[in-house]
């Protein structure tokens, strides 16, 4: 019990750091009231924190290099507490995302790569399979049990109380922060590279905000954003923006490496193959995961017409599976290698997904569900037990803090456009199907279809369908039987569009086993492989 004090800190701290994001997403509605303020205004707090954390992972990374991961982390527990103590006080929206989104965001971005580095000098071999497998898992959890929490925190007693529990547990942490093993103080310290550090953070930045706000701008058609450009949408210029800083972020990086100065990142690192791998598959699984965590919570609550609580107890399955399975990834590689344990994560995620569309109708299978759920966790759970590690392992000592900013920005990166995208699909095809439906069905006038029609073209929203017959009943040009027709044609193009939306996660799952070559075939711990064997160099041979 003795060697896992460490895991049960740094366990902790990833746990908290994933918590009050799922506990915001279900709580908005009383923040709306609370605050009396627009969704709008709240969603906006969301995404702002996003942002954040995107821009400053990297730079988190490097200042853990310069000052000591086990001091960076501790100055970032200590930011992540002040932010947490004024959101559970904030008396206006813009406290709130000065405390939460600014503060919080900025704690989030020195922890978690520092966090991750830590974790890699207190353990080795089979344990630090274990120690990373237990951090994926609590990561997975805490986003399952965050609307649980959450729901039931904010319907009986204070969504402000997360937050006090939330400062509560940063002291926890810090008093025991003797339990988690120093690092040696760097032989000499790099240099910031605050050019490197502006560039990476705007253009990640911009990426990350024209996703999250793709939905409501548009790609290239205008929906409703705050400017366009050439009459296009501004999503896709927005993106390429960003697309264009992180190009320049590269030629900088690559001459201050060319010139012997310390770059923020060193892009050597990503000709380190299971590296790439890893960080490549860890993208895709954080999109798989917050993209069906955007569309399970719709069925549940807006199809279902579930509360909050009570979605959270039927997600409850995804986090007792992931939990366990990712606990597990030192066991398994007993009997299969890293690579081995991924793909059958990944073939049990094409299951689960599949499961999870036959039984997505419009009344809900209490044990097909949750066993679908179950499904879904296992299939989590197992790539949590390995890609931690495997980032981890396949750098040295040296590059475990760019390697950890790395890690969180290619989870972070995969979280917002999951997200959007999967968000993106799921009103696509919710306003096909819907469009496919009215047409086809001969209960509807010409008139009442070409409305409908207009009304599709114009924009279509995931609403219960109570509230869509509310409307239509309020619409005096429209019979009451043809309204009752259009709330039936919405009620099944929402399931066609949910299914849609979780077979697209199917597809993003498949494709993921092109990335997955370069990951470790070997079942013995990275930090104990045979390393290659070098030719000896001879007159007729080329020098290693």
């Amino acid at each position: 019990m003795e060697r896992w004090k460490a895991l049960m800190v740094l366990g902790t701290a990833q746990f908290l750091m994933v918590l009050d994001a799922a506990v915001m997403n279900v709580s908005i509605s009383q923040l709306v009231v609370d605050f009396d303020t627009e969704v709008t205004a709240i969603q906006g707090v969301i995404t702002l924190y996003t942002l954040v954390m995107a821009a400053f992972m990297l730079t988190g990374g490097k200042l853990g290099d310069m000052f000591g991961r086990r001091r960076t982390f501790v100055t970032g527990l200590c930011v992540y507490g002040v932010g947490s103590a004024l959101t559970a006080v904030a008396p206006t929206v813009w406290v709130l995302a000065l405390g939460w989104s600014l503060i919080e965001g900025l704690g989030a971005a020195l922890v978690l790569p520092a966090l991750a580095a830590l974790a890699a000098g207190a353990y080795h071999g089979r344990d630090r399979a274990v120690a990373y497998g237990v951090l994926g898992g609590l990561a997975g959890a805490g986003i399952a049990v965050g609307p649980l929490l959450g729901g039931w925190v904010t319907t009986y007693l204070t969504w402000r109380l997360v937050f006090v529990g939330e400062v509560v547990l940063v002291l926890v942490i810090l008093a025991l922060l003797r339990w988690v093993p120093g690092d040696a103080p760097p032989a000499s310290r790099p240099s910031l590279d605050a050019l490197g550090a502006v560039l990476s953070a705007a253009g990640l930045a911009l990426i990350v905000l024209a996703v999250l706000q793709s939905s409501t701008w548009g790609w290239l058609e205008p929906r409703d954003p705050p400017f366009t450009v050439v009459g296009f949408a501004p999503t896709f210029f927005v993106v390429a923006l960003g697309g264009l800083l992180l190009g320049l972020f590269r030629t900088h990086e690559l001459r201050r490496e060319a010139r012997g100065q310390d770059p923020l990142v060193s892009f050597a690192l990503f000709a380190n193959r299971p590296l790439r791998s890893g960080l490549v598959t860890l993208f895709n699984q954080n999109a798989i995961l917050l993209g069906l965590f955007f569309v399970i919570p719709l069925y549940l609550q807006v199809v279902q017409g579930l509360d909050a609580f009570e979605t959270g107890l039927k997600l409850l399955p995804v986090s007792l599976t992931m939990l366990i399975a990712s606990m597990s990834g030192s066991a398994l590689v007993r009997f299969a290698s890293p690579r081995r344990i991924v793909r059958a994560g990944l073939v049990v995620l094409v299951a689960a997904t599949v499961w999870l569309v036959a039984v997505m109708d419009p009344v809900l299978e209490g044990a097909a569900f949750a066993g679908a759920m179950a499904a879904l966790g296992l299939g989590m759970g197992l790539l949590a037990s390995q890609l931690g590690n495997i980032v981890q392992s396949s750098v040295g000592e040296a590059d475990r803090s760019e390697a950890g900013g790395l890690q969180y920005t290619a989870q972070n990166l995969g979280s917002s456009i999951g997200t959007a995208l999967i968000g993106a699909l799921l009103i696509g095809a919710l306003a096909t199907a819907f469009t496919s439906r009215i047409a086809d069905d001969p209960r509807l006038s010409d008139a009442v279809r070409d409305q409908a029609g207009t009304r599709i073209e114009a924009g279509l929203t995931f609403v219960p369908a109570d509230q869509v017959e509310q409307a239509l009943r309020a619409e005096p040009a429209i019979p009451p039987n043809e309204a009752d027709a259009l709330v039936d044609s919405y009620a099944d193009a929402q399931i066609s569009g949910l299914k849609a939306a979780v077979l697209a996660c199917a597809g993003i799952t498949a494709v993921s086993f092109l990335f997955t070559g370069n990951l470790p075939a070997d079942r013995r711990p990275p930090d104990r492989r045979r390393p290659p064997r070098r030719r000896a160099w001879t007159p007729h041979t080329t020098p290693p």
